[in-house]
């Protein structure tokens, strides 16, 4: 740390890369890759991907956060904390605790509950299809409607999926945020 307690030009390097690259992969993961692969892959082959993908996203967004976290923290004497440190360290304490819950409690169970549906569906012969790609009545709407375990099984994984998806924009939108300041605070470019 140089003197007065500002950091040197590596820490503010590290924190920049860290807090950019994690925001970057975010953007990437929720607005590029998704899509991409929902609409090119087969659905349970979009399952499977997005399974063995997520996990490693959640912890490395979790881990992003901790570091930056580490770094910010002993800048700063707490009680002489100006608005934006106090803004920054909390944005990055909610990324951190949004993506600790998606890693270790939302992901694993929409996980089990994509399999579940999995198994269901493969039973009745669908699941190798790309999504959208079915003419006439839609067979999962049909399979909903025949069988309560499967309609059940879809309402859990909704709902662990959609709290998921919200832990992930609150994320995105905390590291956003983040940078908008660093942006902000900038002299020249």
């Amino acid at each position: 740390m140089e003197e007065g307690g500002n950091p040197g030009s590596l820490t503010k390097m590290v924190y920049l890369l860290v807090l950019s690259g994690a925001w970057g992969m975010q953007m990437w993961v929720t607005f590029v890759s998704g899509f991409l692969l929902f609409r090119n892959l087969p659905r349970h082959t979009f399952g499977l991907v997005q399974s063995k993908l997520f996990p490693f996203y959640f912890h490395i967004s979790m881990g992003c956060a901790f570091i930056n976290l580490c770094i910010l923290a002993p800048q700063h004497a707490w009680a002489q904390l100006t608005f934006w440190e106090a803004s920054q360290l909390c944005l990055l304490l909610l990324n951190f605790v949004l993506s600790a819950i998606n890693a270790r409690w939302l992901e694993p169970r929409t996980t089990a509950a994509m399999r579940a549906l999995h198994r269901v569906e493969k039973e009745r012969g669908l699941g190798g299809e790309v999504s959208g790609s079915h003419q006439g009545p839609d067979p999962y709407q049909q399979l909903r409607g025949q069988d309560p375990k499967y309609s059940a099984l879809r309402q859990t994984f909704f709902r662990y999926h959609g709290l998921s998806s919200i832990c992930n924009l609150g994320c995105l939108l905390s590291n956003g945020l983040c940078l908008a300041g660093l942006a902000g605070g900038l002299r020249s470019l």
